[in-house]
């Protein structure tokens, strides 16, 4: 439950020895590259990327054309294959040795880009083949060349087509005509071929065959419709027979795709030393450069720059007005969570990491937002196994299916207190039912689990209120620790207490009492120190103002009815969807006991995931406006060491 303490290293040496200690440094998976600060006689060094970013991508986006070809016939074909799973292992001496597959793999790039691009004309090719080949149909069975139906001297002879639907109008307008003869050939469902003779002295031919849709024969007159349609289709066999080729020698290609992988995460590394180079500066025979470490990885690097060559370098603590990279030490549970707190902001280097007490709030809310055995049952079980089947990668749906499946162990505590399973009541509930139980506050009646949201709040602002005292106080300034966090937290002990004593059913009004002299107490300690660092008329505003945030308290403190409100909205959909499919199965119908089981299933499933995007939304909401706000600064930048961006392997120290 901390953000890792960070070191600096100034590191000076050879300009030829630039390399191996970039590698040694990446070995050690501990050191983030900065910007160099500019250093008198020094100049920035620069690097031509251009060169080395295109092969890259062209690798990239030939392994991604490789891969996208496997997967798509692995699923048609229902083959299981390990040759696309990322996140395999490779140790450091392969994967710097990398570079000595440069000639296999380019060779490989250019036979899959080869591929992909003969695939491309000949699918063009095939479009081409199969439009002509669908017009030359219709001419299939003229056995005479085209050449032969040509006009003479006292005769114009027409050989095409005109729409079926357009045979009657022609047939009539040439019986119109006294030396005119037309006949049809053929017909299918749209088209007529037709043969049309006249003697040149007819007028208003072109009249006729424009008026009639009339296309004349488009192919070479050289040779027989038959002919024609034979050669198309022979052709369109070739095509095909060519692609089915081109697709076997792709596949025939996934052997190599782990190969690839790795020499694309190798001249990913390599381009990210490159552009690392402008962070650095240059004499004409040395290079300095500066970063950050964890201080508990300092042995390590010093063992890996030892190993090199001749290089001075030393560790020091970073001033006041450097901010380091944020490193998290948190547990695998709390690890879930932490990209909750990204979404907002990461931590900085020099703030408490809230990331273990947010995580156990965060999964209360979710738990009780869902509060139903049956539905944590799913989201333990659902989020358990894909978290399993992605615990070998560190992405995004890990870690959101980890927090769905914490969350359910708390939404099964919760449903156990409710006493529901799938929004049917089990046994008797230990809490009172959302829906239907009221409670007197005041005088007024307010629903039971509303009040509770709202005690579930103010421990929460508790809790923000401690954790901005432990900020202050790591940072040695216990008074604002004390003034500042642990006061207020006494306030919301103290509201608490008030609210149950408030309540005519807990019958226990001495809290009431309690709980509002503490509050008093605190909030009197609260105004008159609210301007201890003021002067004049700013002490006065200052405490007006710590008096005026009691506004913005309650209606904090309301913001928590959300938890209610998606809680008892869930609920009572569930109840519903329950409700009538166990009178289905009771009626003995078989028709509504299939309706019934169709019901639960697509019923609770919705249900389960509209509660899921509403908790997961309205939860974080909470989270960072209710508890950041009390003490959260915010605005670090994630450590990311030299090297770590791999998109596919993961790297063994040996």
């Amino acid at each position: 439950m901390a953000v890792a303490e960070m070191q600096k290293l100034n590191l000076v040496a050879m300009s030829y020895d630039k390399n191996a200690i970039l590698n040694a440094l990446q070995r050690t998976g501990a050191v983030e590259v900065k910007t160099h600060y500019e250093a008198e006689n020094t100049s920035v060094i620069s690097e031509d990327l251009d060169g080395l970013s295109a092969r890259f991508a062209r690798v990239d986006g030939a392994l991604g054309l490789l891969c996208a070809e496997v997967d798509a016939f692995n699923k048609d074909n229902k083959i299981k294959s390990d040759d696309l799973k990322d996140g395999f292992f490779v140790s450091y001496r392969e994967f710097i040795g990398a570079r000595s597959l440069e000639d296999e793999c380019e060779g490989i790039v250019e036979k899959i880009n080869c591929l992909f691009d003969e695939r491309r004309e000949l699918t063009a090719a095939k479009a081409k083949t199969e439009r002509n080949l669908s017009a030359a149909e219709i001419y299939a069975e003229v056995g005479e060349k085209i050449k032969d139906f040509s006009s003479t001297q006292h005769v114009k002879i027409k050989l095409g087509t005109i729409p079926a639907a357009e045979t009657d109008n022609l047939l009539r307008a040439v019986v119109e005509k006294e030396l005119c003869h037309c006949e049809v050939l053929k017909t299918d469902s749209e088209t007529a071929l037709i043969l049309f003779a006249a003697h040149k002295t007819e007028e208003g031919l072109e009249e006729i065959f424009q008026s009639c849709s009339f296309t004349p024969c488009p192919f070479s007159p050289e040779k027989s419709g038959t002919e024609i349609y034979a050669e198309l289709k022979a052709e369109l066999e070739n095509i095909c027979a060519r692609l089915d080729g081109i697709s076997k020698e792709i596949y025939g290609l996934s052997k190599n795709i782990k190969t690839l992988k790795i020499y694309s995460d190798y001249l990913g590394f390599e381009l990210e030393k490159l552009s690392l180079s402008e962070k650095m500066r240059a004499t004409a025979t040395t290079f300095l450069l500066e970063a950050y470490l964890p201080k508990e990885a300092e042995e390590l690097v010093k063992s890996a720059l030892d190993d090199v060559s001749a290089v001075y370098y030393e560790f020091s603590e970073p001033s006041e007005d450097e901010m380091p990279p944020t490193l998290y030490k948190n547990n695998e549970v709390v690890k879930n969570f932490e990209a909750i707190t990204n979404m907002y902001s990461p931590v900085n280097a020099r703030e408490f990491d809230p990331n273990a007490v947010m995580a156990f709030f965060y999964s209360l809310f979710l738990g009780f937002i869902m509060g139903d055995i049956g539905y944590g049952l799913l989201m333990l079980i659902g989020g358990g196994a894909i978290y399993l089947k992605t615990r070998s990668s560190d992405s995004g749906i890990k870690r959101l299916s980890g927090v769905f499946a914490i969350g359910g162990i708390f939404a099964i505590l919760w449903g156990l207190l409710f006493a529901s399973f799938f929004g049917v009541g089990i046994f008797n509930s230990v809490m009172p039912d959302p829906k239907d139980d009221k409670w007197h506050f005041m005088g007024i009646e307010i629903p039971s689990v509303l009040v509770i949201s709202l005690e579930i709040g103010v421990v929460h602002l508790m809790a923000g209120y401690i954790c901005r005292a432990v900020q202050c106080m790591r940072r040695a300034n216990f008074w604002d620790g004390m003034l500042d966090g642990f006061v207020w937290a006494v306030f919301s002990i103290g509201v608490g207490l008030a609210i149950v004593g408030l309540l005519d059913e807990a019958n226990v009004g001495i809290l009431a009492i309690v709980g509002g002299v503490m509050a008093g107490a605190s909030l009197l300690i609260a105004v008159l120190t609210a301007g201890r660092k003021e002067k004049l008329l700013g002490k006065f505003t200052k405490g007006f103002g710590a008096a005026y945030g009691i506004i913005n308290y309650v209606s904090d403190i309301l913001s928590y009815a959300r938890l209610y409100g998606l809680m008892l909205s869930g609920a009572v959909i569930a109840q519903i969807i329950s409700s009538y499919s166990l009178d289905f199965i009771a009626s003995g119908n078989i028709g509504l006991i299939i309706l019934a089981v169709v019901l639960m299933l697509v019923g609770h499933a919705f249900n389960l995931a509209i509660g899921l995007l509403g908790a997961y939304i309205h939860d974080a909401r909470l989270q960072y406006v209710e508890f950041y706000g009390r003490f959260f600064e915010g605005e670090g930048e994630l450590f990311a060491p030299l090297g770590s961006n791999r998109k596919y392997i993961k790297l063994t120290n040996n």
